[in-house]
């Protein structure tokens, strides 16, 4: 599904509207959480807005209620990754080092795969 993707928002094009395709960690009314389709890391959780939120430099305080409950969750998803694995790590990415133009925040932990 994903290494046949060619746009630059995955989440609001292909995770979003079919979260039944993905392997779902949590989902509310504002926030999708699930493991990677193509992951890095041997646990490797995305966590997304459903609303469409270009990029962290780009919120603004119109998004306060998005935000907030998007980081409840990664900070939800990282304290259960930290318990099982030991550890946890969390990252998004800004620019050019942003493939999908869409808020996501990465939960992760243990070797690159």
């Amino acid at each position: 599904m994903a290494s046949q993707y060619s746009g630059d928002d995955f989440y609001c094009d292909v995770a979003i509207p079919a979260p039944e395709r993905l392997d779902v960690v949590h989902e509310d009314d504002l926030v999708l959480a699930f493991h990677h389709t193509r992951p890095y890391w041997r646990t490797h959780i995305v966590v997304v807005p459903k609303q469409h939120i270009p990029s962290f430099t780009t919120l603004t305080s119109a998004d306060e209620k998005v935000a907030r409950r998007l980081f409840a969750v990664v900070q939800a998803i990282a304290t259960e990754t930290e318990r099982t694995t030991g550890a946890a790590a969390v990252l998004t990415n800004l620019g050019d080092y942003q493939d999908s133009k869409h808020l996501h925040i990465h939960v992760h932990s243990g070797p690159r795969t």
